[in-house]
């Protein structure tokens, strides 16, 4: 495989560009020029019988078109994107780059978050309605430039409440009876196991991505889940495998992008992954796994040392949750860390922790919190106490 970077990308896609450009009279119509290595490992989506490789595209922080293109012209095929996404501009940057290509031969999933989900319990509000869903999910649908969506997820759900919420999910149906959405599922960062047995029993979900990755406390309960909904039929899509990118808030400890997206590669009902990339360097480390899912003996070490660190990916096993007096979200908080610290995000942990109004010191005046609520160790108040700061930064510094 030839070393993938911004120089080498833009001067092969520029000649290829203009060689279209010669045989087409002028007029631009792109597509992948190849299709990747001959033997990239496929596996099936359950029910929807589409084959994916196993690894796709994590698009939420990318905002670079020729990263996209990259990803085609080296056999990746599907891209996971949202509503929220970067207020709307990762819809807007995929739509432009796939409006050059056969819509056909491309696998697009998008995420509707509805309003007025209590953070804490997981519940449907008031303002949790079809209406909202569906004016967010037009808007997703302009942004992308498209008549359909391969697969429409009901975004962060973490209650059985939101799984068989009626008139969300008869909207959700109906969107894919019209034919503008070929398949429904739901995205599912806290109570997994929950959230999954759920929509087995439901019956007629058609794909779950879930949180996967080696560092879950709860990984043996949440593994028979995802082998359950892949027996019912449900396609399983496997994120956050990195579990945070970094073990240290200087990032002087990368976890292995290679080591963590094989380990989450050895459940067989995982169907494929959606590792978040950035950069040319990310994606040539993604593509190693694209060909071979086999651990070498270095990396399952690599992944042992890992795992016996603490890191800056909270579980959500929620048993902080009954010990914080003052009721607050702490494992959406604690994403919004890993968000900053782990993943640089400055945009979505500042979005995230304005959806929770928790406001810049959520802990002031409080010293109930131990370390000892914590299963992976972590000081929640300073941790609390630190991210919370980015509240009263001014929006345009951060978009």
């Amino acid at each position: 495989m030839t070393k993938i970077n911004r120089r080498n990308f833009l001067r092969t896609g520029a000649a290829g560009a203009a060689s279209i450009m010669a045989s087409t009279g002028g007029a631009f119509a792109m597509f992948p020029s190849s299709k990747g290595p001959s033997d990239i490992i496929y596996r099936t989506l359950g029910k929807t019988g589409i084959r994916l490789p196993v690894v796709s595209m994590g698009v939420m922080r990318a905002d670079n078109p020729s990263l996209v293109r990259a990803c085609l012209d080296n056999g990746i095929i599907h891209f996971d994107t949202a509503n929220g996404y970067q207020r709307g501009r990762n819809e807007k940057m995929l739509g432009d780059v796939f409006r050059d290509y056969d819509r056909s031969s491309i696998i697009v999933a998008t995420k509707v978050k509805p309003e007025g989900v209590d953070q804490r319990t997981g519940l449907p509000g008031d303002a949790t309605t079809a209406e909202d869903f569906l004016m967010k999910f037009e808007e997703s649908m302009q942004r992308l430039q498209m008549d359909y969506v391969d697969i429409l997820y009901l975004h962060s759900v973490s209650s059985v409440e939101m799984v068989n919420h009626r008139e969300i999910t008869r909207a959700m149906k109906n969107l894919k009876k019209e034919g503008r959405v070929k398949y429904i599922g739901i995205s599912t960062h806290t109570n997994e196991p929950e959230v999954i047995d759920a929509m087995v029993k439901a019956g007629f979900w058609d794909v779950v991505l879930s949180r996967y990755n080696f560092t879950l406390s709860y990984l043996d309960k949440l593994e028979e889940s995802i082998k359950r909904a892949a027996e019912s039929g449900i396609g399983v899509v496997a994120m956050k495998t990195m579990s945070g990118g970094f073990l240290d808030r200087e990032r002087t400890k990368p976890i292995d992008a290679v080591a963590a997206l094989k380990w989450a590669l050895q459940n067989e009902n995982i169907c494929t992954t959606i590792p978040g990339m950035t950069s040319f360097d990310m994606l040539e480390e993604d593509l190693k796994v694209l060909t071979d899912i086999n651990m070498t003996d270095d990396e399952m070490k690599k992944i042992l040392i890992a795992s016996g660190e603490p890191g800056l990916f909270c579980t959500s096993c929620n048993n902080c949750l009954e010990k914080c007096t003052g009721s607050l979200p702490v494992p959406d908080l604690m994403r919004a860390y890993m968000y900053a610290y782990g993943y640089v995000n400055m945009e979505k942990a500042y979005s995230l922790l304005s959806e929770l109004g928790t406001g810049p010191d959520p802990c002031a005046g409080c010293s109930e919190c131990t370390i000892d609520n914590c299963t992976k160790q972590f000081d929640i108040r300073s941790k609390i106490t630190d991210i919370s700061r980015l509240v009263n930064v001014p929006v345009d510094f951060i978009t």
